[in-house]
């Protein structure tokens, strides 16, 4: 896929933050991975993000740091000087204004805050424009199926009102809620896009969400705009595809799972669907793990 050129300086400063997080990095830096003069680099990164180069650098050690903070091992100072912070005082501020708690607070009781994803500008364009096509190895139409028996348990979601796939659900309800949801520690799974059964739409919301699961008895605070609902016990069929090659095939692979999974028929393995139990669970797709998806089922 080819991007057009302000994407493409954009993704050449991307992957040069990614790469060089645990350095210095400065607008000359940046300036040169994309090959603009600062004043233009920083202006269509901005565009494009929505936010500056050095928000987004300073956005991704604050999260690594949050991360390091989840471990009780870990000292507040250390996590402070490993993220490219002088002092103490100066982490605890911008960690402070990152999450709106400060890093001891959040180191003894780690309730979900927004931790910063990162998310590559040309899989927006793989995704939202389409791919031109191109020779490669496709991928290959491998299906492995599991199933997971899931007990009582609480679902954190926040719901949509007209959403239907991915994009018209950030546009909804924003982005953020892929990083608030992987801050939660005590989840069973990554974060997934939700897709509703009836029972479990209210009024004036659609059957988009996300959120993630958690034991019953979680008692940290429920994020603003989320809600926490009871899911009974029930089997899981897990279902996974292969790993591909290209980052930007993940649309690709969903695609492709979506089309194994209607083929498969469970009650060659004594299960039935089940949707009333439990959302359909899309947990995305990445190059070495492949797309992954979720689904109720009764055992027959």
């Amino acid at each position: 896929m080819e991007l057009p050129d302000k994407a493409a300086a954009v993704s050449r400063m991307q992957h040069y933050i990614e790469a060089h997080l645990d350095e210095e990095i400065t607008l000359d830096d940046l300036a040169n991975a994309a090959g603009y003069s600062k004043y233009h680099a920083v202006r269509i990164f901005r565009e494009l993000t929505h936010r500056t180069p050095l928000e987004t650098v300073r956005s991704l050690r604050l999260t690594r740091a949050a991360q390091s903070l989840q471990n009780a091992d870990d000292r507040i100072v250390d996590v402070a000087m490993n993220s490219g912070f002088d002092s103490h005082d100066g982490f605890t501020r911008a960690f402070s204004r990152q999450f709106g708690i400060t890093p001891k607070k959040y180191h003894a009781e780690t309730p979900p805050v927004n931790w910063f994803i990162h998310n590559p500008i040309e899989a927006y364009y793989a995704l939202k424009e389409g791919k031109e096509p191109m020779p490669k190895e496709p991928i290959k139409r491998t299906l492995t199926v599991t199933a997971v028996e899931r007990p009582v348990r609480k679902l954190i979601l926040v719901r949509s009102v007209k959403a239907t796939e991915y994009f018209s659900f950030c546009e909804e309800m924003g982005c953020d809620w892929d990083g608030l949801f992987n801050s939660i520690s005590e989840k069973f799974d990554t974060p997934a896009l939700l897709t509703l059964p009836p029972n479990l739409i209210k009024p004036g919301t659609g059957n988009t969400a996300s959120g993630v699961e958690v034991p019953l008895d979680y008692s940290k605070p429920i994020p603003a705009g989320c809600e926490a609902i009871e899911l009974p016990p029930c089997t899981m069929l897990y279902f996974q595809g292969a790993s591909f090659e290209d980052e930007n095939d993940f649309g690709e692979a969903i695609g492709l799972l979506w089309e194994l999974m209607d083929a498969y028929d469970p009650k060659l393995y004594g299960f039935e669907y089940k949707p009333e139990l439990a959302p359909y669970f899309n947990f995305g797709a990445g190059a070495k793990t492949g797309a992954r998806m979720a689904v109720p089922v009764e055992k027959l």
